[in-house]
Formats: C-alpha cells, sequence, structure tokens
C-alpha cells in the first residue's frame, strides 16, 4: 500500500512538473487519501480521436448526473446539457465547427448550454417581477455551463473515457439554435466530444503557477519574463506543428505559445456572438 501511493505521489509529481515547471514539492502537501483524485486532475490529457466502441446511454446519463452535481450561483441551476447521438445531428456539428478530421470519431456530443429561461418562467408561474435583466444574467448562466463543463471532464475521465472541449460551436451559434432547438434565452456555451480514446492525448504544459496564482493581491510585474520563460518551455517539450499565417506575419525563429495567441486574435472572431445573445433575449448593459 506504502510503494503504491508512493508511485502514485512520484506520477502526481511529475505531471506537476511537466505542466508548470515551478511545482517542485508540492505533491508532498497531498494528503494520501487525496493523492488518487489530484493525480487525476494534475494528469488531465485532452483526446482528440476516439475508438469505435459504443458509449452506454446509461453511462452518459450518469455523468450528466455527476456533472450536474456541481456549484451553481445562488442554486439557480441556470444551465442545461444536451446529450447528441445522432449521426446526422453530429455530422452537422463537426460542419458548424469546422470539420477538423478527428471530430467525426466522436459517437457522442455534449453541449453546455446557460439556460436563463428558467428562471424568467418562474416568474411567469408564481408572480414576482423578474427586474434583473442585465448582463449578470448572461453572465450567472455562462458561468454555471462552463463549471458544469469542467465537472463532465472530470467525470468523463474517471471513467475512463475521453473528452475535447470545442469553443467553435459558437462560431455559427444561430444554426447551432437551430439544429438543436433552443429557445430565447438558451444558448450553447461550449461542445464535447465524448468516448473512448484511441490515442493517449497530450498532457499540455501550463503557464507558470507564479504567472496565474496571486497571494492578497493581484500582481503582473514580472509577467513577461514569465512569459517568456513559459514560450521557451513549451517550445522545447512540444513546438507547434505549425505557424499561424506565416504569409501575413513572417517564419517565427521561437514559435512559442504567446505569439500563436498574438497570431490567433489578430484575426477577428465570433464578432457576431454578442448580436446573437442579444437576439436570444439577454441585454448585456
Amino acid at each position: 500500500m506504502a510503494a503504491a501511493s508512493e508511485s502514485l505521489r512520484g506520477e502526481l509529481a511529475a505531471a506537476l512538473d511537466r505542466r508548470f515547471g515551478d511545482a517542485d514539492g508540492l505533491a508532498a502537501a497531498a494528503p494520501h487519501h487525496a493523492l488518487g483524485g489530484l493525480t487525476a486532475l494534475a494528469t488531465h490529457r485532452v483526446i482528440r480521436g476516439y475508438s469505435d466502441r459504443p458509449v452506454d446511454p446509461a453511462l452518459v446519463r450518469l455523468l450528466c448526473a455527476a456533472a450536474l452535481s456541481a456549484p451553481s450561483k445562488s442554486d439557480m441551476q441556470a444551465r442545461d446539457l444536451i446529450v447528441v447521438t445522432e449521426a446526422a445531428t453530429r455530422e452537422r456539428l463537426v460542419e458548424l465547427c469546422g470539420k477538423d478530421h478527428w471530430m467525426p470519431s466522436a459517437p457522442v456530443w455534449i453541449v453546455a448550454c446557460g439556460n436563463h429561461r428558467r428562471q424568467r418562467q418562474i416568474h411567469e408561474w408564481r408572480g414576482p417581477e423578474f427586474v434583473n435583466d442585465h448582463l449578470d444574467a448572461f453572465f450567472n448562466a455562462s458561468v454555471d455551463a462552463a463549471i458544469v463543463l469542467g465537472w463532465f471532464v472530470a467525470a468523463a475521465e474517471t471513467a475512463g473515457l475521453g473528452c475535447c472541449p470545442i469553443s467553435q460551436i459558437r462560431n455559427h451559434p444561430r444554426e447551432v439554435s437551430e439544429l438543436l432547438g433552443l429557445p430565447d434565452r438558451v444558448f450553447p456555451v461550449a461542445g464535447l466530444t465524448l468516448g473512448w480514446p484511441a490515442n493517449a492525448g497530450v498532457l499540455s504544459p501550463r503557464l507558470p503557477l507564479a504567472a496565474t496564482v496571486h497571494h492578497e493581491r493581484f500582481d503582473d510585474g514580472s509577467i513577461r519574463e514569465l512569459v517568456d520563460g513559459y514560450d521557451r518551455r513549451r517550445h522545447a517539450m512540444m513546438p507547434y506543428r505549425r505557424q499561424r499565417d506565416v504569409a501575413r506575419f513572417g517564419e517565427a525563429t521561437l514559435y512559442g505559445w504567446s505569439e500563436d495567441k498574438a497570431r490567433q486574435y489578430a484575426e477577428p472572431q465570433r464578432a457576431d456572438f454578442g448580436a446573437y445573445v442579444r437576439a436570444q433575449g439577454f441585454k448585456l448593459d
């Protein structure tokens, strides 16, 4: 038992080191009873590619139940999950999300939705006027859906399944809404592919903890140096397979995370999402 625990602690330490680069000694702080859970979270890998093994619908429903057990703002429960297994609907989602070559292999898609419709219905049923028609309504539903999405990933990985979040589902939100029958004040936050992994996935390095964990007050006084160091570390460990828009920006000698993100957001993306959200009945003031 002790040997197994030490092995797990070693796995946790290795994952944290690869992930952050400045997590030396943190694994020692893990309580014995929490080693399994913390290691599972630290070793999370996005899976892009699935076997043809079917996923039991009862298991998917169980994962939904586990995910929907997540915290919710003021117990409003302003989030829903849509399970998509029909081939034609999955094919259309793949088209709307960019047709990445691996997407069709996912036997199940989950779409996490913000749902503020239910709150408005409650006011209609019970009588008190709804007087909070502003940005917070949209924000609360978005955050609730995002939390559930994260819990679903954790639950799926606990069961041995693999996932990949799909933000591209917001590229064509009107078409997605029509496809999934989303009414007013219900909107897609993210998609999620789900299936039995056909590969091991990749444990992606993250920004160092020094850049993203703050104590007492926010402090980014050293952020430039920390990002530069992260760029070099990530390039050495997991270089990008291609550089974005070389014709426009040229070939970078060191193409790191910050260069990739700068190029990615030098192109307009989802500029019409605000108009879509307003058309769904939200006020964003």
